[in-house]
């Protein structure tokens, strides 16, 4: 749509939009208008910055989520709308419909891992990245990278860069949480036994690498496959 970045003033103008409407749907206020709208300007701003600057695929999940919880009926009990409508916070409110919300969270996070893991089997290196060569391989560029351009490589870098072995069984463990992240979806166990992987491989990307994906590692990207409270019957 946009051949060239729209003027500073007005993506700035824009950008601060996105963050008041953020602020104001986090709190549930008015969240039936400022839930949607909030969704898309959190998509907007994500591909926008993805057009004209470097691509982040990590945000992906982030502005998915927004867009479920935005676009769903999220603020019906713990928000200002809640408090002002029910005079109180927390109101005794059961129906399927909330469970929407968390499904559509949880498959956002289920696609961003999964297509992860088909990227990784579809590059050149094929199923062979499972042995650790491909990781191993990122890891010293992106220490490299980190060196040439000022600031520190992690030690643990170069320790296991020398150790060789270790990259296998990171490598497999990856590949394994991304390609198997379909299965959260019909299990509950399961899904917290892939929430708790995943946050983890990021803590070890983080202590390897150097490198946070803050989202994924506050772990409140994987909020939805802990539900609280009492449940309706399957």
């Amino acid at each position: 749509m946009l051949d060239k970045p729209l003027d500073p003033k007005v993506a700035d103008a824009v950008f601060d939009t996105a963050q008041v409407v953020n602020a104001l749907a986090v709190v549930g206020l008015a969240h039936r208008v400022t839930g949607p709208a909030n969704a898309l300007l959190q998509l907007w701003t994500i591909t926008y910055r993805n057009s004209f600057g470097m691509i982040l695929h990590n945000d992906n999940m982030l502005v998915l989520q927004q867009m479920a919880v935005g676009l769903g009926p999220s603020a019906d009990a713990l928000s200002v709308d809640a408090l002002i409508r029910e005079g109180r916070l927390m109101p005794d409110k059961y129906s399927r419909s909330y469970g929407g919300v968390n499904t559509l969270a949880n498959i956002a996070a289920t696609a961003v891992y999964f297509i992860s893991g088909v990227a990784k089997v579809r590059s050149d290196y094929g199923w062979g990245w499972a042995s650790g060569v491909a990781l191993r391989e990122q890891t010293a560029a992106d220490a490299v990278r980190k060196e040439v351009f000022g600031s520190k490589a992690p030690e643990n870098a170069k320790r296991l860069y020398n150790a060789k072995g270790p990259f296998g069984v990171l490598a497999a463990g990856a590949l394994a949480v991304e390609l198997l992240a379909p299965l959260a979806l019909f299990n509950r166990t399961v899904g917290k036994l892939f929430s708790l992987a995943a946050c983890a491989m990021h803590w070890g990307i983080w202590l390897v690498m150097g490198i946070k994906f803050k989202y994924n590692m506050s772990g409140v990207s994987y909020l939805g496959y802990f539900p609280v409270g009492p449940q309706l019957p399957g």
